[in-house]
């Protein structure tokens, strides 16, 4: 690796540790977590305390999800914030994966919009990034967050194309359940696997 690509990567890694150690929010609880405490402690949470998510965390969570890199820049992503119980416990119709949804302070569904798209396919891999940074995002201001699956699945995605009233250009790829997490998670995980990793060939 050249010096000039180490010195960006060094950048970027500070610029993503400050992003994720300054409260996003006025909300914000405690100071926040450094980016590698984010990364390996945070989980998928599925049971949650009756407490509310505030806006302003909502809007935190959603513009970390917005500073996700995409193809071109493209940013093809579009959200629909759900805190209706009636739609939330319509969802675990849609996905079973999603039963507990009524359980959660809110649910964010994070969409595709191909009219965005500049690279075709590109898009479905930034809502992707764009996820996981929500899901960073909710853990570094205390909160628990799951990511229930709806692409690729057909049924799901017309499923939920319905329920929310998303344009047939819109489609729906995660429905991220987002709550105070009830009892307290595990530690730190190492999932390092050195098989997986190849060099130059396969």
């Amino acid at each position: 690796m050249n010096r000039e690509r180490r010195d960006v990567l060094a950048m970027a890694g500070t610029a993503v540790a400050g992003i994720l150690c300054m409260p996003l929010a006025a909300e914000a609880e405690g100071k926040g977590m450094d980016m590698w405490t984010a990364i390996k402690t945070r989980r998928s949470v599925r049971s949650y305390t009756a407490q509310d998510v505030s806006e302003e965390q909502v809007r935190a969570m959603l513009e970390a999800a917005m500073l996700a890199p995409s193809a071109g820049n493209e940013q093809p992503w579009e959200f629909v914030v759900v805190r209706e119980k009636a739609t939330l416990e319509k969802a675990g119709g849609i996905n079973k994966f999603a039963s507990y949804a009524p359980r959660a302070a809110l649910g964010v569904m994070v969409c595709l919009n191909r009219e965005k798209e500049k690279y075709a396919g590109m898009g479905i891999l930034d809502v992707a990034a764009c996820t996981q940074n929500l899901l960073l995002a909710a853990h570094g201001l205390g909160l628990g967050a799951v990511w229930t699956g709806v692409y690729p699945v057909e049924e799901r995605i017309r499923g939920f194309q319905e329920l929310l009233g998303l344009p047939e250009k819109v489609i729906p790829v995660a429905f991220v359940l987002i709550g105070h997490p009830r009892g307290t998670a595990g530690g730190a995980v190492d999932r390092f696997n050195a098989s997986c990793i190849h060099r130059e060939t396969w």
